[in-house]
């Protein structure tokens, strides 16, 4: 009979409850009695206290497949279990202490992890061999740590402070896109907060990286937060299911969350549509778990995926899925307000404040010493394109509106 899976899982380093599969194809999870009556609290929004098990008929709980790695990395961590069809548990296990958020997950019996079949002349795949850490995301990858002002790869039972990204053979400007579209995000809304990032280098690795501050990683410390997939209880691959009025609907259903935060949200997707970010799914949105509730993460991952071919929205829009940006126009965007339940007056706020902020976004963009000039004025020409084309023209439509 095979060995069914199970970890132990923590919160802030603190033991919670365990993570099980169970016969007939499924898992549990169940929070241990000493971690409730102690008076611990709930480590994700499904998951209240109790004490009874939650029971899913699915490989783990929407929660914790979302801590399990994609792409790249998820390739190279199969590699390092030398199992090329490794579960998506057995990944959990085997990388699940640094995962993001505050929540980490520990194989009682780690798998033996080997560098047999790693690409030796890969820095990147040979550094992962001490890297134990879990990220989603299709772009190569790790977690590393800085040290006296150099970064290193992390290792077992480190916690990493920075997330590094390399370049894709995929799509060569892509770490350039997302240099761009940050810096352009950040102006576009200064008063929100936005993921800190710059360019540098990691001891060991040939390669200059897209080097990312985790804004969930403070002073050692883990900081909780959850991904809207989570939120919202979809799994890893779902993260393109719903609308963004979903998300909007959660808050304003929410006691934990503040209405402004939904205000917050729609002039983000809106700063998304103005940079040509096709790709804002629910894994791109967050919100962190705090004293007074749950609050907006830093916006995180905005790219312009458009110049690289992606031209149908993430997520569905004013009603209609599979929706082209080459068709998004102001009545779309003003529907969109609605839905979210926000007057005219506060939608025109919104785009009044992408205007006041439009040509210092476009400026600071011109600036950035990189490499490639063209991809900088094209990155620019699609942001003009995308304001004059839609945003400008809401005004008018407003006042048509009957």
């Amino acid at each position: 009979m095979a060995q069914l899976l199970w970890g132990q899982v923590y919160y802030f380093d603190q033991f919670v409850g365990y993570l099980r599969q169970e016969p007939g194809k499924q898992t549990s999870f169940c929070y241990d009695e000493h971690y409730i009556d102690s008076g611990g609290v709930a480590i994700a929004y499904t998951l209240p206290l109790k004490r009874t098990p939650f029971i899913y008929t699915a490989e783990l709980p929407p929660f914790f497949d979302n801590l399990v790695a994609e792409g790249w990395l998820e390739q190279a961590q199969k590699k390092l279990l030398q199992k090329r069809a490794a579960s998506r548990f057995e990944l959990l296990l085997a990388y699940g202490h640094d995962c993001i958020g505050a929540v980490s997950v520990v194989d009682p019996e780690p798998a033996e992890i080997t560098e047999k079949l790693l690409d030796h002349t890969d820095p990147q795949e040979m550094a992962l061999f001490t890297n134990r850490a879990s990220l989603s995301g299709v772009q190569p990858k790790m977690t590393i740590i800085e040290r006296d002002g150099k970064f290193f790869p992390s290792k077992f039972n480190e916690l990493s402070t920075h997330i590094a990204k390399f370049f894709s053979t995929d799509h060569d400007d892509l770490l350039l896109n997302e240099y761009m579209a940050m810096k352009a995000f950040q102006v576009l809304l200064p008063k929100d907060a936005v993921a800190e990032l710059f360019f540098g280098e990691i001891e060991n690795v040939t390669e200059n990286a897209l080097i990312i501050k985790r804004f969930d990683r403070q002073d050692g410390q883990r900081i909780h937060f959850e991904e809207f997939n989570q939120l919202m209880s979809y799994s890893s691959s779902q993260k393109y299911n719903g609308a963004y009025e979903d998300m909007s609907a959660f808050i304003m259903n929410n006691s934990k969350c503040l209405a402004t935060e939904n205000y917050r949200l729609f002039l983000r997707i809106l700063a998304g549509f103005l940079i040509g970010n096709t790709d804002m799914h629910l894994k791109n949105f967050s919100m962190l778990h705090t004293a007074q509730g749950l609050r907006l993460a830093p916006s995180y991952d905005q790219v312009a995926a458009v110049l690289h071919g992606y031209k149908t929205l993430a997520l569905s829009i004013a009603g209609t899925s599979n929706f082209s940006i080459d068709v998004l126009k102001p009545r779309t965007i003003i529907r969109l307000g609605q839905n979210f339940g926000l007057s005219d007056a506060a939608i025109m706020m919104a785009v009044r404040q992408l205007e006041k902020n439009l040509e210092a976004a476009i400026e600071v963009v011109g600036a950035l010493d990189i490499s490639s000039n063209d991809f900088k004025n094209i990155f620019i020409k699609l942001m003009r394109k995308k304001w004059n084309g839609i945003f400008a023209l809401i005004g008018k439509h407003l006042l048509k509106k009957p």
